[in-house]
């Protein structure tokens, strides 16, 4: 059985190099997520990266470790820091992965879910905002081959119901998804994002 932190660092580490690509003057463009722009979008990845970190290391339940920021002109810097930073972090669990995770963000009581799950999440949410901020920037994406299949299982494992249309939810109602789309469209409708998306002129 593959080690979901494998999967997980190869799309965070392919996040990286779209995030390698961004200029300051790219901060203001608007993102595929409603209502935010890229500065927000990087400060949403770098706060979730760290407090997954935190969570990785027995401190998830601290708040303090979730608190958002837009991202400033040192986005890129931090953002690979963090990536580091929680990579390491989910290394260090150990073999087993029987560490249970504290993930307040999850609306659920108690928000707490086992170390294989949590890093499940991590997991797609890069997956998918990988191809958010390359989308942004109007560059390619492309989801590596040896993820599809996991990347793909584990989305559709996301409850689709009332829960996305939350305040706050993670993604928004899941799309219709025709037979041909590819592997990564069937991801990004399923998580309620439009593969056509581009930005506006």
């Amino acid at each position: 059985m593959t080690d979901i932190r494998d999967l997980n660092a190869r799309a965070v580490r392919d996040s990286m190099d779209v995030v390698r690509q961004v200029q300051v003057t790219d901060l203001g463009r608007e993102t595929p997520c409603a209502g935010w722009t890229l500065a927000d979008l990087l400060g949403h990845m770098i706060v979730q990266h760290r407090g997954f970190a935190a969570a990785a290391r027995g401190d998830g339940a601290d708040l303090k470790h979730w608190e958002f920021s837009p991202a400033g002109a040192d986005a890129v810097q931090q953002y690979l820091a963090a990536s580091e930073e929680v990579l390491a972090a989910f290394a260090d669990l150990g073999p087993e992965l029987d560490a249970v995770l504290d993930l307040p963000e999850f609306k659920i009581d108690p928000p707490r879910f086992p170390a294989r799950v949590g890093i499940g999440f991590h997991f797609i949410d890069y997956v998918v905002h990988a191809w958010d901020v390359a989308a942004t920037l109007g560059l390619a994406y492309e989801l590596r081959p040896e993820l599809e299949e996991d990347a793909l299982r584990i989305t559709l494992a996301v409850p689709n119901g009332d829960n996305r249309k939350a305040d706050g939810a993670a993604f928004v109602p899941a799309l219709d998804i025709p037979e041909d789309a590819s592997m990564l469209d069937k991801i990004l409708l399923y998580l309620g994002r439009t593969p056509d998306w581009r930005p506006a002129p």
